[in-house]
């Protein structure tokens, strides 16, 4: 499996095309309404509610951008939809929600979101309700996650979909809840051939690394996050295939 052009021919707006003065949140449905009219690709996230519904949110917690105490798994799908997302007026958004309001117009780069806390094993349920929401959705969707396990389990659950794994230079300081071995042996992306991936989104001041460089020669798609200035834009393209952006227009 190769990742569609689709992909590639266009940036795609890091949890969607958001703006807090445009009272667009990030992952809102305001922000992936703008993006669409942009003609952007979209980047956004899912977290499983305590009914088991992907949500299209970032965090675990539900602070930083509701101002309420708590985690998104405690609360059931239509609770979440209830709250009202920091500098807009909607609530957190379902996958099934978002991907009627895309409708295939443009692609949908999905990150699934480490239910673990230390990128391990996964138990699929967060996996498997987002097969089931895709099943039949004809625009062009991608996953990825950081937790390989993850990635792997969407091979069978997911199999008609393009998979990728997100990746970074996993400094052990910037990963407090791992262990170094494990830090070091992620940094080297081992596990994708196994989880049949097709591309990787990697963290873009690290895209010099060697192992880009083999997997971009056997085939893989290189795009990156996060771009926040076409100075940094124009120096990652000189090695990925596509920017992850926000802050400006890519």
């Amino acid at each position: 499996m190769t990742l569609p052009h689709a992909f590639l021919a266009r940036p795609i707006a890091h949890r969607a095309l958001h703006d807090i003065q445009g009272s667009r949140p990030e992952n809102s449905r305001a922000a992936i309404r703008a993006a669409v009219e942009a003609g952007y690709g979209i980047e956004f996230d899912l977290q499983r509610s305590a009914d088991g519904v992907p949500m299209v949110f970032h965090d675990e917690a539900l602070l930083r951008l509701t101002g309420v105490e708590g985690l998104v798994k405690d609360r059931t799908a239509e609770e979440l939809g209830r709250l009202t997302l920091h500098h807009g007026e909607e609530g957190i958004p379902t996958l099934a929600e978002v991907l009627r309001l895309v409708a295939g117009r443009v692609p949908l780069l999905i990150e699934v979101k480490d239910q673990t806390g230390v990128l391990g094993p996964v138990d699929g349920q967060l996996e498997e309700a987002t097969a089931r929401a895709l099943h039949g959705y004809e625009g062009p969707a991608a996953l990825m996650s950081f937790n390989p396990h993850s990635v792997i389990a969407l091979r069978h659950l997911a199999p008609d979909r393009p998979r990728g794994l997100t990746t970074e230079a996993y400094d052990p300081k910037d990963w407090p809840g791992l262990p170094e071995e494990v830090c070091a042996r992620l940094r080297e992306i081992p596990d994708y051939e196994t989880a049949g991936a097709c591309f990787v989104s990697h963290q873009y001041r690290d895209l010099g690394r060697a192992r880009i460089g083999e997997l971009k020669a056997g085939g893989a798609a290189v795009l990156c996050w996060t771009i926040r200035s076409a100075e940094a834009e124009r120096e990652a393209r000189a090695l990925a295939d596509n920017v992850t952006f926000e802050g400006y227009l890519a």
